[in-house]
């Protein structure tokens, strides 16, 4: 195992072009970091540089405390996956595994002990004289893998790897990686444009837009106390509301919103009138959109709650002082200001 450090990381394709704009990350020893932003973010050129297949224009890449940055793929102790699998269609499972064994001219006994034991950790013991094409998506991506743990790298770099499966083996899927991860202990950088992926699997979430890295933190972190209005927009689904106020944005997610006879603390809470109401049942829960003064908004609520059901009608509303977070209107970033100061009325209108 070993840690991967980024320090001041540049990746210019053209005076026009930067796809990566000095990003600095330390990953911890045996840490799953996912790298999370929407297409065109630079997450998949940062991994790429990681792994030796772009060449940063400027900055370091240090794997454990060696920098790296002129060392070819091959020399850098790490294993990729991408999200095409790149199996060998022609050869068996055995023979993908093996593969880099027999490239790196490991004794034949070694060989088969090395597979054997990847195999069983990925449960595809039983599909090794299959080919790629008679297996399952989740089948290739658990081949890739173990062909990526018989290098025993310091190093995962996982590109999407889950993304050309369907939503039900995603979640499957998931579950597999992150057992998988737990068990062998080796650092990983996921990158993914799926929050769910990020939320649930990373021990920390680098987030990730115009090249530039917005926030680093657990999933808690990111997902409670964000940085600025992109991390509170890109996490969380539906995303967090936003209503302007002054020269300031207050944001709050919809679990936070609820009517205001339900509020635990409502000496504490800004009250508020959701208007022109339109509800989505979603079976265990329903999301309840409104405007709040001329703003949309979304409530997520218990199937159960009993609110009105007519469209167009109005509903009050709260939200507690805790749940409140501060934008700057000008710089999107949070302002770090105590809520109780919003307003004197504790309302929005």
């Amino acid at each position: 195992m070993a840690t991967v450090e980024i320090r001041h990381l540049v990746k210019q394709f053209s005076d026009e072009v930067t796809a990566v704009r000095d990003i600095n990350i330390l990953t911890q020893d045996g840490e799953f970091l996912v790298l999370l932003g929407p297409s065109g973010c630079g997450k998949s050129t940062l991994l790429r540089m990681i792994g030796g297949l772009e060449q940063p224009t400027s900055g370091q890449i240090l794997i454990g405390d060696k920098v790296v940055n002129n060392l070819p793929p091959r020399a850098r102790s790490i294993a990729m996956v991408f999200q095409s699998y790149a199996l060998y269609p022609h050869m068996t499972v055995h023979g993908n595994i093996a593969f880099p064994l027999k490239a790196g001219k490991i004794p034949k006994a070694e060989q088969e002990k090395k597979i054997h034991w990847a195999s069983t950790i990925l449960g595809i013991d039983n599909l090794m004289d299959r080919r790629p094409g008679q297996l399952s998506g989740g089948q290739r991506q658990r081949v890739a893998l173990a062909r990526a743990l018989v290098r025993e790298p310091d190093v995962f770099l996982l590109d999407e790897p889950l993304s050309n499966l369907d939503a039900q083996r995603r979640a499957s899927a998931r579950d597999e990686l992150q057992s998988f991860q737990r068990e062998i202990g080796t650092t990983t950088i996921y990158v993914t444009h799926d929050q769910v992926e990020a939320m649930g699997m990373g021990h920390r979430i680098a987030v990730l837009n115009h090249g530039e890295l917005q926030q680093i933190g657990t999933p808690r972190e990111i997902y409670e106390e964000p940085q600025n209005i992109f991390v509170a927009t890109f996490l969380g689904s539906p995303p967090m509301n936003l209503i302007p106020h002054g020269d300031r944005l207050i944001g709050f997610r919809p679990e936070s919103i609820s009517p205001r006879s339900e509020v635990i603390d409502p000496v504490n809470a800004i009250e508020f009138t959701l208007n022109n109401i339109r509800t989505e049942y979603l079976g265990s829960e329903k999301l309840l959109y409104g405007d709040i003064e001329g703003t949309r908004a979304v409530s997520r609520l218990p199937a159960n709650f009993v609110i009105p059901e007519e469209e167009g009608a109005s509903v009050k509303m709260a939200v507690e002082h805790r749940a409140i977070r501060i934008f700057d209107k000008a710089t999107g970033q949070s302002t770090g200001e105590p809520v109780i100061d919003l307003t004197s009325a504790g309302s929005l209108t």
